[in-house]
């Protein structure tokens, strides 16, 4: 998923020499991604609640891997835009539908390092790109990324399929040893319900998780999509020296998502406080690259703007597990409909981000496009506070159909 994702940000130089456009033009054609990705998140979330994760994320990876391959056949902006945007359409199921997939799997005590160690993989993915996409383009063009990536998500779809089970129970490989561990495997399978979701949409908490991961969403996909681009402008490295560049930021957020799932659990095992133990990790990692991003754009030295840099998104990338888990605390049975709430907000902000940092960084610099992504950090920090696992989102439901 992260290879598809992250490659546009390695050829956009490339496809603005190419097609004669801006940044801010192509800010919105490569936004178009995020919109529709956004727009999809909380049907793609309904499906894996409805259908369970297997099938729905097979599907989903078949169909952007194919628009993945379609966009090295792009000959313009718009085409751009129009295969960047139903690309989006496919991604949109998947993290949903892969957060949903854990549930069964992991007890209540292991969510969150379940969720960083899954999100890890997307950030490994992510510092793979760059020196993937960099030698493809050095021997065969910019288009041939987009063709050998596709190809490769295809091979995925299927073997997820063939692999995965949307219950322990029914995998070939899960011995009773390992089903005694299990929550999901000590109850009989769940009447599939209507998603509550006058009750879902009401909770405060989902509303503050909600708009704190629109911070998070701006300021991921400023590294995502213009990362690369402020390196050649504004450090004036060289492509391999981007390449390298720009995976160090997602190495350290590969452990840093690993690290703050862990700490998280093992915080609220020792204080027996769930509420402290997710949100005390989230605000450091907020309060950790709000200040190092600031100093990063403001260091006279590539070197020690770039190490400050990565240390931003290793502490942006501590909140990642958190905010996971807390949806799988809030929802339960229904976290495929509510993490697909919290994704769309997060990449309606990546969206906005796209075009409004094209803006920014063309009519007044970098330095305040990173400063504004600062500002976001910080507020992502409080809003995160005001968050409580212990209050179900879809209690008053799962209450009524007990007593039932």
């Amino acid at each position: 998923m992260y290879l598809d994702r992250t490659c546009m940000g390695f050829v956009i130089t490339k496809t603005m020499s190419e097609f004669g456009v801006d940044k801010i033009t192509m800010g919105w054609s490569v936004s178009a991604f995020n919109w529709m990705y956004s727009l999809f998140q909380v049907p793609g979330g309904w499906l894996a609640d409805r259908f369970g994760s297997r099938i729905v994320l097979a599907v989903a990876i078949a169909w952007w891997s194919i628009f993945t391959a379609a966009t090295g056949s792009a000959f313009g902006p718009g085409s751009l835009a129009i295969m960047r945007g139903l690309f989006g359409m496919g991604e949109a199921a998947a993290w949903p539908a892969v957060s949903r997939s854990l549930l069964p799997w992991l007890p209540a005590r292991q969510r969150a390092f379940g969720q960083g160690f899954q999100h890890s993989g997307s950030r490994l993915g992510a510092a793979l790109t760059p020196a993937l996409a960099v030698s493809i383009m050095a021997h065969s063009g910019w288009r041939s990324v987009f063709y050998v990536f596709g190809a490769i998500g295809l091979v995925v779809a299927v073997s997820w399929y063939w692999y995965y089970r949307d219950r322990p129970q029914e995998h070939r490989s899960v011995n009773q040893a390992e089903l005694s561990l299990l929550d999901s495997a000590r109850r009989p399978p769940s009447v599939r319900r209507a998603v509550p979701w006058a009750r879902i949409l009401r909770s405060r908490d989902l509303r503050c998780l909600s708009i704190m991961y629109f911070c998070y969403g701006w300021v991921f996909w400023m590294y995502m999509t213009w990362l690369p681009t402020y390196l050649a402008e504004q450090r004036h490295f060289s492509l391999p020296q981007i390449g390298l560049g720009a995976s160090l930021p997602l190495i350290a957020g590969t452990a840093m998502n690993i690290t703050g799932g862990w700490l998280s659990d093992r915080l609220a095992r020792a204080w027996g406080d769930l509420r402290r133990g997710r949100t005390l990790v989230a605000r450091v990692g907020f309060a950790v690259a709000a200040v190092a991003m600031v100093l990063g754009v403001l260091a006279e030295s590539p070197v020690a703007g770039l190490a400050c840099l990565t240390l931003a998104m290793a502490g942006l990338e501590l909140t990642v597990p958190v905010a996971w888990a807390l949806c799988l605390d809030l929802a339960g049975d229904f976290s495929g409909s509510v993490t697909g709430v919290m994704n769309s907000f997060g990449n309606l902000g990546g969206a906005i981000s796209s075009v409004v940092i094209g803006y920014l960084s063309t009519n007044f610099g970098w330095t305040e496009a990173f400063v504004v992504c600062s500002v976001f950090c910080c507020f992502a920090a409080v809003l995160v506070r005001r968050v409580d696992p212990n209050r179900s989102a879809v209690e008053e439901l799962q209450a009524a159909s007990v007593k039932s």
